[in-house]
């Protein structure tokens, strides 16, 4: 299964015109890698809850969600941390998908699904919810739509004094 006629031509759209120093997908800065128990460690020492989605560029369903992600982002990302890990693919379908949809929050790459192993969750994508202090609220496996997504964000908000 190749990229469809429309992705490459968008791929080539969002290399051509991006802003100075935008650079093409193979001249951008790897993921950096990261391991279950490596995300467990970060989200015990943040004070935020965070919303953490599994995808991968090759996913048809990650590819439908990720605009409400960042969506969800751009509203809540100062009360909310979000974070992107990649499975299962390479760093240029990565590099390649984040252009695609201007993903705005922090990513990483897991190539052996360490991440989803150690938290559990079935298949791509997986979207767990975390309160602060890094204790897992929610796993919601496939596809995200937007009002369970604003479901568990409230819920998380609720959870948190500050929010």
């Amino acid at each position: 299964m190749g990229i469809p006629r429309f992705g490459i031509a968008l791929l080539f759209l969002v290399a051509s015109c991006g802003g100075s120093g935008a650079g093409t997908v193979s001249e951008k800065t790897d993921l950096l890698a990261i391991t279950g128990p490596e995300l467990e460690r970060h989200l015990s020492e943040s004070s935020r809850p965070a919303v953490v989605n599994v995808w991968a560029s090759w996913c048809l369903p990650c590819r439908a969600e990720a605009p409400l992600l960042n969506e969800a982002f751009a509203v809540y990302g100062d009360r909310i941390e979000f974070i992107g890990v990649d499975v299962q693919d390479t760093q240029a379908g990565a590099k390649a998908f984040l252009d695609e949809f201007g993903l705005g929050f922090q990513h990483f790459f897991d190539p052996e699904r360490s991440v989803a192993r150690h938290y559990g969750g079935i298949g791509t994508p997986i979207t767990f919810f975390f309160e602060s202090g890094g204790h897992l609220a929610q796993t919601h496996n496939g596809v995200i739509d937007e009002r369970t997504l604003a479901l568990h964000i409230d819920e998380l908000l609720i959870a948190t004094p500050s929010g």
